[in-house]
């Protein structure tokens, strides 16, 4: 069967066309405040804590983007193959691409340690808003704010940290209404057990990505271990190999990154014009630059696949996001929702909420004003890796020196486990690719900020792109593991005595990038304020019944298995193992619709009517990738890997009537595995056989 398309601007129009009259399954609930009365309103079932507490240990995050959750009580962790790219790849060699090639252990002697993968599980949850709140008083400006609700943050989670071992995050909620401490087991000895080719786990490329129907095992499986040995867990998903039908309850317990369905029309209006315009000129000029280089030679193309596997994925998403932005529904939306608030807010006037949505304005224009500025020299890291070393290291020197609560956020004791692990990564650092990347960072800087810029007459040092580029790369050590340690360990006097060019480049411009870095956050901490007021009238009109948006942590949502009526074209549920090679045979298997050799030789032997992938109402986004999709058993039933082109719109309201979750369903992973990789005793392990 082939794909339905739609021009994604009219499908965006479709679905917030009904928003209004959808009864949507619409939370990306916490797990300590589940939807109770609506699932046993809906669906008849209630979950307990014991059922709460199973699947929130039983969750994984990727602390790289992306969700997973434990499969055996020795530790095996299945997650999507995409989740996974990012640690095969740095895995892969010249001589060895596992992305291309797959891979599978066949004994846990083989199971290959990744270079810098850490892994979460979340432990506990505690509400510490009174305590960050409490050193933050009114006449303060928004500076010293910051700085009262930083050093709070900071003492919650070094004291956290200290008194239990456990990565401690306060994470932000409602805006700014609520501060949750979040407590995670930490796993960084991780190691890849089996992943099968890339043209089997993407198979479709970037035409297929966001629709449905769908064919792929994107499916990953690692192994963490402790103490060189397999970790050892209480809690982890049993596979329930009879998996679902159509009309089944079913839940994701995964990590949804950002959405912004409580933002203020302000807000949406800068998503509009400024946000989403400049993400989508970023990234597909650097689409154009790698896909370029790849061309030049297969090696070229080994090294630059990785990163552009996510810029297509990335710049699909921001496609989505501003069709759904361009249409005159989702404003009309905002505007009706945000009238009401104003309203009652108007008659209540005890709860002090009447200008906090100019408040939000005033400090979002000055965002809009700096959002150039910051994004280049601040939040895009001159897209190197090697200048993303150097300025670690040249910032970790002067952030030392300063109290807890004063440093940049990443710079805390609370994350230092973290910043080590990245920072000493022994990930490949290919230098032809890096100047290649720098030269165009550099040209794009000129030309968004204009010669004339002091950071622009500081990156350039009256030198042309091509040479500034080639003359810091040639000029850096920073790429070996052995200099960043002797680096790291320098005072800030010392590292201004070194003599590494792109260690000197990043401190030249520091301070330029900080300014930029502060105007932003102090404009967060105006806009966080006004927001918890927001929050108080939000909760008086409507109670609980609106879940915070995503935050990359811990969320729980809900839906049935349900195919879609799209116009004139009903879309079943479910696809079939035999509807890969259908659809390859379609497309004459040429790539990305080519099918791997693996499969072809094993095709007689499969079930090609076993269920392949399958769609469900339930409410995902980006983060929520290789979120195992569970029953009300709480046993594993599928993993989700994407949504329909109608799911992009999600970041900023919810509806179910076209979009769709898509995921991979349990039996495939199964027939697969056996029949075409000849994991029987993975499966073994994992159906605890």
């Amino acid at each position: 069967m082939s794909s339905p398309r739609f021009p994604l601007l009219l499908a965006t129009c479709l679905i917030l066309s009904a928003t209004a009259t959808s009864r949507a399954d619409d939370g990306m609930w916490l797990v300590n405040n589940p939807p109770s009365a609506q699932l046993k309103e809906r669906y008849g079932f209630e979950p307990s804590a014991a059922w709460l507490d199973h699947v929130q240990k039983s969750s994984v995050r990727f602390n790289n983007g992306g969700s997973a959750s434990f499969a055996s009580a020795d530790g095996l962790i299945v997650t999507n193959h995409h989740v996974g790219a990012d640690a095969i790849y740095k895995l892969s060699t010249k001589e060895r691409d596992l992305l291309k090639q797959g891979f599978l252990a066949n004994s846990r002697a083989e199971e290959m340690k990744c270079v810098d993968l850490e892994l979460n599980v979340l432990m506990s949850i505690e509400d510490v808003t009174a305590r960050i709140n409490a050193g933050v008083k009114p006449e303060m400006s928004a500076g010293e704010a910051l700085i009262a609700r930083n050093t709070a943050k900071a003492g919650v989670e070094k004291e956290s940290l200290e008194a239990t071992g456990l990565r401690s995050d306060v994470v932000t909620l409602y805006q700014g209404a609520q501060f949750h401490l979040y407590r995670y087991k930490v796993y960084t000895d991780v190691r890849l057990v089996f992943a099968p080719e890339e043209q089997a786990a993407f198979f479709g490329g970037d035409p297929d990505n966001f629709e449905y129907p769908r064919y792929c095992l994107d499916v990953a499986i690692f192994r963490a271990y402790e103490n060189g040995e397999p970790a050892r867990v209480a809690h982890y998903l049993k596979w329930n190999p009879a998996g679902t039908k159509e009309g089944d309850l079913v839940f994701l317990t995964g990590h949804p990154g950002a959405t912004q369905r409580l933002i203020t029309l302000a807000e949406l209006e800068y998503a509009r014009d400024v946000q989403v315009p400049a993400a989508l000129r970023w990234l597909k000029s650097r689409e154009v630059l790698l896909n370029s280089f790849a061309k030049a030679s297969p090696e070229n193309a080994r090294r630059a696949q990785d990163e552009i596997r996510g810029i297509e994925n990335s710049r699909k998403v921001w496609d989505g996001r501003i069709a759904g932005l361009l249409d005159p529904a989702l404003f009309a939306q905002k505007q009706a929702e945000e009238d009401a608030l104003k309203r009652f807010a108007h008659d209540q006037p005890e709860l002090d909420a009447a200008n906090a949505w100019d408040r939000i304005a005033e400090a979002q224009a000055i965002i809009a004003r700096n959002a150039v500025r910051a994004g280049f020299l601040e939040s895009h890291n001159f897209n190197s890796d090697l200048f993303s070393l150097a300025r670690r290291l040249a910032r970790v020197s002067a952030e030392r020196g300063k109290p807890n609560g004063e440093r940049l956020a990443e710079y805390r004791e609370s994350a230092k486990k973290t910043f080590e692990l990245a920072l000493f990564s022994g990930k490949p650092i290919y230098r032809d690719l890096e100047q290649v990347k720098l030269q165009h960072f550099l040209t794009l800087l000129a030309v968004e900020l204009g010669v004339n810029d002091p950071a622009v007459q500081i990156a350039l040092g009256g030198k042309a792109p091509s040479v500034r580029a080639a003359e810091l790369v040639q000029g850096t050590k920073v790429d070996d593991v052995a200099v960043r340690r002797a680096l790291y360990e320098m005072d800030e006097s010392a590292l201004a005595a070194s003599d590494d060019a792109m260690v000197q480049f990043a401190r030249a411009l520091d301070s330029l990038a900080r300014d930029a870095r502060r105007t932003n956050e102090q404009q967060a901490e105006v806009k966080s304020q006004a927001h918890a007021r927001i929050a108080k009238v939000r909760y008086a009109k409507d109670g609980d019944r609106t879940s915070p948006d995503a935050t990359f942590t811990l969320r729980l949502s809900y839906g049935a298995v349900k195919g879609v009526d799209l116009p004139g074209v009903p879309v079943p549920a479910y696809t079939e193992i035999g509807g890969k090679f259908t659809r390859a045979a379609e497309r004459n298997f040429v790539s990305p619709y080519d099918i791997p050799q693996s499969w072809m030789v094993a095709k007689d032997k499969l079930d090609l009517t076993v269920p392949y992938n399958f769609i469900s109402t339930c409410y995902s986004i980006g983060g929520n990738s290789g979120s195992p999709v569970v029953n009300r058993a709480g046993e594993f039933i599928g993993i989700i890997f994407d949504g329909n082109i109608h799911t992009l719109v999600w970041n900023y309201a919810f509806t179910d009537t076209q979009a769709r979750s898509v995921s991979t369903d349990v039996r495939a992973i199964i027939e697969t595995m056996r029949k075409v990789y000849g994991a029987d005793a993975l499966v073994t392990e994992l159906l605890g056989q």
